[in-house]
């Protein structure tokens, strides 16, 4: 294995971390080598790894990038998005193996605090969307965590700091944009009582969302009406560009 000191964490300081980061990028590391890193490595070691990861073969090689995915640095999480959505987007072998192990982690990262994980981690999900049992176990996650976000989002008063109100209304926004490509996972009386509660929220993002998950389905008229005459033109405007089930 190439010459590198695992478990730092991070390097001195940013020239070095720097350096080394580029010194890692010139490298050409074997498969094994790459999941060493992954298990083992610094912020930029697993950071490089999981861009330079390969290829997945086996439940192994999907756990590997899995258990970077979340409760670790975002320079780390971010990477790995970014390469199971590549995987997942080229490699129908690998799709079966990450639906198979990867629901309850995508639904993690579903929510995660940096919008482009939260993005690829949807995507990602939406790749998967083949397999009922990957469908089935992601939406009744993400369901619980709008249920969380909602509750949340209930007891705040006005003194409550705005960026904790907002950290609640991302986690719901993320969670409505799952849903809107997993919402057949979800019995019609759970879902209706979801949106309806959403579509009461003051923020009009949340309140699109809904609309975007309603528009395509086949049910909720009331709410349809009530959000095709919101106040908020986004909110209409949803209804005016996607055609009726």
């Amino acid at each position: 294995m190439a010459d590198i000191n695992l478990n730092k964490g991070f390097y001195n300081n940013l020239e070095e971390n720097f350096e080394q980061a580029y010194e890692l990028s010139q490298k050409n590391f074997s498969h094994d080598e790459l999941l060493k890193l992954l298990e083992s490595g610094n912020i930029p070691q697993k950071q490089i790894a999981a861009l330079e990861f390969d290829y997945v073969k086996t439940e192994n090689d999907a756990r590997a990038l899995l258990n970077n995915l979340t409760g670790c640095d975002g320079k780390i999480r971010e990477a790995v998005a970014l390469k199971i959505n590549q995987i997942l987007s080229k490699d129908s072998f690998a799709a079966e193996i990450f639906a198979q192990i990867s629901a309850q982690k995508l639904a993690d990262a579903t929510i995660d605090i940096n919008g482009n994980i939260c993005r690829l981690a949807v995507d990602s999900a939406n790749l998967l969307g083949f397999n009922k049992e990957f469908s089935t176990e992601y939406a009744t996650k993400i369901i619980r965590f709008t249920n969380e976000a909602l509750d949340e989002i209930s007891k705040f008063i006005f003194r409550d700091k705005k960026y904790v109100i907002n950290k609640q209304v991302f986690k719901l926004y993320w969670c409505l944009e799952a849903i809107k490509y997993f919402y057949k996972y979800i019995d019609i009386p759970t879902l209706e009582d979801l949106l309806n509660k959403c579509a009461a929220q003051k923020e009009y993002t949340i309140r699109e969302k809904v609309a975007q998950i309603v528009a395509v389905s086949d049910s909720f008229t009331d709410l349809r009406t009530t959000l095709e005459n919101d106040e908020n033109y986004y909110v209409r405007a949803v209804f005016e560009t996607t055609p009726s089930p």
